[in-house]
Parts: C-alpha cells; sequence; structure tokens
C-alpha cells in the first residue's frame, strides 16, 4: 500500500506563507486527483484545493485568491502555496489522492498549521 508523505507545515504570523507538499512515498498511478483538505478544531472538514489530471485546479471558497495548488504529475507531488494566512486557516491539513476506478481514497497524516501572532 502506497503512502503518502507531508511537510511544510508550521506556525507563522497572519499575513505570512507557508507551501505545503505531498507525494506518494513510491510510484503510484491510477491517480484520478490529487489535493488538500483540513479540519479545525470542533469543525468539519473541508476541502482547501484540488487538481485533477486535467491540471485544473479547484479551491475552497474560504481560500481563493489567497492559496494555490499545484501537480508534478511524472512525480504525483502536489503543492499547496498558502499566502496571506489568517488565524482561521488554522487546521490540520491532510493531504488526499483519489485513485482511478472508484478505489478508496488514500489520505496522509496530516500536518499542523497555525497562524498566530
Amino acid at each position: 500500500q502506497v503512502q503518502l508523505v507531508e511537510s511544510g507545515g508550521g506556525l507563522v504570523q497572519p499575513g505570512g506563507s507557508l507551501r505545503l507538499s505531498c507525494a506518494p512515498s513510491g510510484h503510484f498511478f491510477r491517480i484520478a486527483a490529487m489535493g488538500w483538505y483540513r479540519q479545525a478544531p470542533g469543525k468539519q472538514r473541508e476541502l482547501v484545493a484540488v487538481v485533477r489530471n486535467s491540471g485544473h485546479p479547484v479551491y475552497g471558497d474560504s481560500v481563493k485568491g489567497r492559496f494555490t495548488i499545484s501537480r508534478i504529475n511524472a512525480r504525483s507531488t502536489v503543492y499547496l502555496q498558502m499566502n496571506s494566512l489568517k488565524p482561521e486557516d488554522t487546521a490540520v491539513y491532510y493531504c488526499n489522492l483519489r485513485p482511478l476506478g472508484g478505489a478508496e481514497d488514500l489520505w496522509g497524516q496530516g500536518t499542523q498549521v497555525t497562524v498566530s501572532p
């Protein structure tokens, strides 16, 4: 079973930036999409950004204009550039990989992003 490896989380001041990365531990094909979700304490998990094989990104409303997702298809690697961070962005961010063919999604272990003065 392939494992998703995440990195880039941490503590940042409001208005700052972070860059998250996620990649499978080994070669993985038959990928429909990869992206990021987040969950803050006491809140539901929400979409942050996903990118499909075509390269077309979809963003959650709360991050549009501030976050940018990109993907290197040859490595099945996704990046999330987070700018103009707000305290409301504080959450655990989970990498997601959606396989082609209807198989169960793969999830990373999560990386903590904390935005605080």
